[in-house]
């Protein structure tokens, strides 16, 4: 038997060859002794961007911007006050602007308001500036301040409010800076980052932190994918860069969020990986233009999944419609079928599709893999251009009902009836829509508790058309007798057709 020493002793040459063996992954993994050499290198690369455009200035303070709020006795509080005072145009303060030409009782002078941000350099032969669109978007005059505090007018070459990303060009003989872009798929959660930019206007400040989080959705668009970081990003800092550690840019720092408006370590970033094709359709043609499929989608939950049989539970994203004329509809896609992998990606949920979709070139031939009549299909699409501007559904809101020959669908809560001439005008439906109205819903019911409402119109029951009340009974009572537990109905209303999943309770149970 050992004595201690000798087993601490093992343990410890143990510990030791462990550490030798992980030693040079987990040194990979370790902070920089200083960020100073990368910063130093990328700083020049990175500018301020400045514009203005002509604004309303306030009754009785014409001249007056708009002084940000500060803590009262904080630092801020005299610095924004001085910045202010130095900046105001000369003249008494808060005297009145004598009225010029087109000015009057009713009409208030302008004033030049200014907004500052930041912006990055790609290309220093060409000149090309990258930004974000929010940081240029109705500005009337753009000028990039490089790092020397050279002041260059900035032409627009495109911009993408979608994925709200701008691109500019400067002419100058001075000597610029660029930065490669990075690929944002290889940034890993925990990997150091720094970003650069240039918050409140105060010009070039550095900050360090790490990578978050991975393909966060703010709800800022479809095409939201962002990076999280928690690398202090405040206003000014918009456009500006965000680098990993060879000084490769691997987002676009975009927003942050923040109670107070001032970072709280939560910011976010466009990747490179999407951003760089942005910019360089915007670099060559000014425009961005992107693979579109033509279908009103919704996301598959696990009562959909188990109406249609889908195997793996809800993934997919569910056609509501495939639009009249459109590449999905011409390619065989039709209402109701589930799209779980498109041109070879998989469609893990509704929301990846678009982004998949628009990031295939416009007229390829895709294939499209498909859930319909419990299997799996192929068809092969060819992508069209998606519109610039898609038409918003529009529909009234409906009167109150007053139900036609109404049915009770028992044990869902809701009344339903034939189309007539009067519930068409009563709830305002197309002069060609088909299907049976719902024309009453019961409080708490199934139906409630899926936001049906009046004036709905059923079009489908598991997949079949119908055009009667007898028709819905029927399709109901049938997959009762099979043991069904979900009906899947096809439902128009004001926003468009949507699926929508129902628990089937026995005929006697109570509607509500």
């Amino acid at each position: 038997m050992r004595c201690p020493a000798v087993r601490f002793a093992a343990l410890a040459f143990a510990a030791v060859l462990a550490v030798a063996s992980f030693g040079p992954a987990a040194l990979a993994q370790r902070a920089p002794e200083s960020f100073a050499p990368l910063a130093r290198q990328l700083l020049p690369a990175v500018v301020n961007i400045s514009t203005t455009q002509a604004v309303q200035a306030r009754p009785g303070r014409p001249d007056a911007p708009d002084v940000p709020q500060a803590p009262p006795g904080s630092p801020f509080e005299e610095f924004f006050r001085d910045f202010f005072n130095r900046n105001r145009p000369p003249g008494p303060e808060g005297a009145p602007t004598p009225p010029g030409p087109g000015t009057g009782p009713q009409q208030r002078p302008q004033r030049r308001g200014q907004s500052l941000g930041s912006g990055f350099i790609i290309d220093a032969q060409a000149g090309i500036v990258v930004t974000n669109n929010h940081v240029i978007d109705g500005a009337d005059e753009i000028n990039v301040i490089l790092s020397d505090n050279t002041s260059i007018r900035a032409e627009l070459l495109g911009t993408d409010p979608r994925t709200d990303i701008a691109v500019l060009r400067i002419r100058t003989d001075r000597p610029l800076t660029a930065v490669p872009w990075g690929n944002s798929d290889e940034a890993l959660v925990g990997d150091w980052v720094i970003a650069i930019g240039n918050p409140f206007g105060l010009g070039g400040s550095v900050t360090a932190g790490i990578v978050s989080a991975r393909g966060r959705d703010i709800r800022q668009g479809l095409y939201d994918d962002f990076i999280q970081t928690d690398a202090a990003i405040n206003r000014g800092n918009s456009g500006g860069p965000l680098f990993n550690m060879a000084g490769q840019v691997i987002g676009i720092n975009t927003a942050i969020y923040s109670p107070s408006g001032g970072s709280i370590g939560i910011g976010f970033s466009i990747p490179s990986n999407l951003a760089q094709r942005i910019v360089a359709q915007l670099r060559d043609g000014g425009r961005v233009r992107r693979g579109w499929l033509g279908v009103n989608i919704q996301q598959v939950t696990d009562e959909i999944a188990e109406a249609l049989r889908l195997p793996g539970g809800s993934r997919g994203a569910l056609v509501a419609r495939a639009q009249e004329g459109g590449p999905a509809a011409a390619g065989g896609i039709r209402s109701g079928d589930v799209i779980l992998r498109f041109n070879g990606a998989e469609v893990r949920e509704m929301r990846n599709l678009p982004r998949i979709v628009a990031d295939n070139v416009v007229g390829a031939q895709v294939p499209v893999v498909i859930w319909r009549d419990g299997k799996e299909e192929t068809v092969t699409i060819t992508l069209g251009e998606l519109p610039a501007e898609q038409a918003a559904a529009a529909g009234a809101a409906p009167a109150a009902p007053a139900p036609a020959a109404p049915v009770e669908l028992t044990g869902l809560g809701m009344r339903v009836a034939p189309i007539t001439d009067e519930l068409r005008q009563r709830f305002n439906l197309r002069a060609e829509q088909r299907g049976v109205v719902i024309v009453e819903v019961a409080p708490n019911s199934p139906a409630a508790e899926r936001e049906l409402r009046p004036g709905d119109v059923i079009v489908e029951v598991q997949q079949e058309r119908v055009a009667t009340p007898a028709e819905v009974q029927e399709r109901i009572a049938r997959l009762r007798q099979q043991n069904r537990a979900v009906a899947l109905f096809a439902v128009e209303g004001a926003g468009g057709q949507r699926f929508v999943p129902l628990r089937l309770r026995g005929e006697r149970g109570a509607p509500g």
